[in-house]
């Protein structure tokens, strides 16, 4: 009789390659416009199901990521990358080169994903946390995800091919909850490229579910998130050329402005941090650093209600693993935000005494490739609070990613990621206190400072 592990992988190499076709994008709704909805064209197929990859086989090409969402992302872009790899061999028409770049409409771009929490146990049961609610880490994971695949909707032709460019996150502007998302109602993710420029993308993302309370679609927005990606040729590691947007409706020249705005802003922040003449704010670090040396050269006499910046720090490591690749068989860029986000998560929770509740990702930044490998160190602290509303007080948290080499002693940093959570009211109603974090180094103060700035410009824009 044959060995167990011989007769099952016999089985699953026999199993028939899954070559789904990619589904037809959706135009902006007209109800977001102030008008009636208008239906999808008749062609268009039913928003992808997230729960669709659990239970059915699925063609295992290089770099998946195991997670329902990514699954069934990774089914939807398979088509492009078997015609990719075969042109050759099948006498088909090779991909496009950059110089025939073609302007595409958001609509084109546009995908859905559907979670069916609602009748689906098992996915149910994947996106639930220890209190009854959605794991909001997967969910950003899964915002990733869905994002690269709108980005390759975009520079992909006619026929499903495309050039052979890497497309990586570059940056997650800012990714705000709007209303408490529940685990066990039906919920719909959808997104398109909203704004191009030579070789980077903007994808506006909105997490829509509907309630008894929600009757109005406007009102079913749970999350917005704005991820931008850039795109490199995958021979020389330069930036590449991708198609220009061609927005068609008043949405989405709406949305095009608003994200235009949003690069120039990039632009200005970038040109100030590196003037070397930068002035420093001497008083504003001064007052910051004024109760940490207290805290430091007279402890007795310290605030009890704050607390130093490094009493609130964890962190946590990991050698990187192929299971966590994509498909340029790189460190999957929504892994790393889960991770990080479930750190920032437990590192709340430690400092408050009770479960947070997500508010938004302010911002992350991804500075350099994570490959297979890698030996990552993930350092996490409360940067400060944010008192003035008794009733929400804000924990700002940042996230420092560390790719170290041993062998060549080195390391460097490869993601920032900033998070805000508050408490729920009925912690606060029965005596809760969130103490005040303040800085004990010059180090601290500023990025403290950095980070209030940022801020309040996001909010000013």
């Amino acid at each position: 009789m044959a060995p167990l592990h011989r007769t099952l992988s016999n089985r699953l190499l026999r199993l028939p390659p899954f070559r789904p076709s990619w589904p037809h994008a959706a135009r902006f709704s007209a109800a977001a416009d102030g008008g009636a909805p208008v239906p999808p064209p008749s062609e268009s197929s039913p928003p992808i199901d997230a729960g669709s990859s659990i239970r059915k086989p699925i063609s295992l090409w290089p770099g998946m990521y195991f997670s329902p969402v990514t699954n069934a992302l990774w089914e939807a872009r398979s088509k492009m990358f078997e015609e990719v790899g075969g042109a050759g061999a099948s006498g088909k028409a090779a991909p496009p080169p950059a110089s025939e770049l073609v302007p595409r409409s958001p609509a084109r771009s546009r995908t859905s994903i559907f979670y069916k929490f609602s009748s689906d146990y098992v996915l149910r049961e994947q996106y639930r946390n220890p209190w009854n609610k959605i794991r909001m880490g997967k969910l950003v994971e899964d915002l990733d995800a869905l994002a690269g695949t709108i980005c390759y909707k975009h520079c992909s032709s006619d026929d499903g091919t495309t050039r052979p460019l890497l497309l990586v996150t570059a940056s997650v502007d800012r990714m705000v909850l709007k209303r408490p998302i529940h685990i066990d109602t039906d919920l719909q993710i959808e997104g398109a490229v909203t704004w191009v420029g030579r070789s980077s993308m903007e994808i506006q993302l909105e997490v829509t579910q509907s309630t008894e309370e929600t009757q109005d679609s406007s009102d079913s927005v749970a999350l917005t998130a704005n991820f931008t990606f850039v795109a490199r040729d995958s021979r020389t590691g330069k930036s590449a050329p991708v198609n220009p947007i061609s927005p068609e409706t008043e949405r989405e020249r709406l949305l095009w402005e608003e994200a235009e705005n949003r690069n120039k802003m990039r632009k200005k922040k970038r040109e100030e941090s590196n003037k070397d003449g930068k002035v420093e704010d001497s008083s504003r670090l001064q007052a910051l650093l004024a109760e940490g040396r207290v805290f430091c050269d007279m402890p007795a006499l310290a605030d009890r209600d704050s607390i130093l910046i490094r009493d609130t720090c964890f962190e946590n490591s990991l050698i990187c693993q192929p299971q966590q690749r994509n498909i340029h068989g790189r460190i999957f860029g929504g892994f790393l935000m889960r991770r990080a986000f479930e750190l920032a998560f437990s590192s709340t929770y430690a400092f408050a005494g009770v479960a947070p509740r997500f508010v938004e990702v302010d911002h992350v930044d991804f500075l350099r490739p994570v490959d297979v490998g890698n030996f990552l160190r993930l350092k996490c602290c409360v940067l400060y609070t944010e008192l003035d509303n008794p009733d929400e007080p804000l924990i700002n948290v940042e996230v420092v990613a560390h790719v170290m080499r041993p062998e060549l002693r080195s390391s460097e940093v490869s993601n920032k990621f900033y998070f805000t959570f508050t408490v729920r009211p009925e912690a606060l109603n029965d005596g809760l206190r969130i103490r005040k974090v303040v800085p004990s180094t010059e180090e601290e103060a500023r990025r403290v400072l950095e980070r209030m700035d940022a801020e309040s410009c996001q909010t000013s824009s």
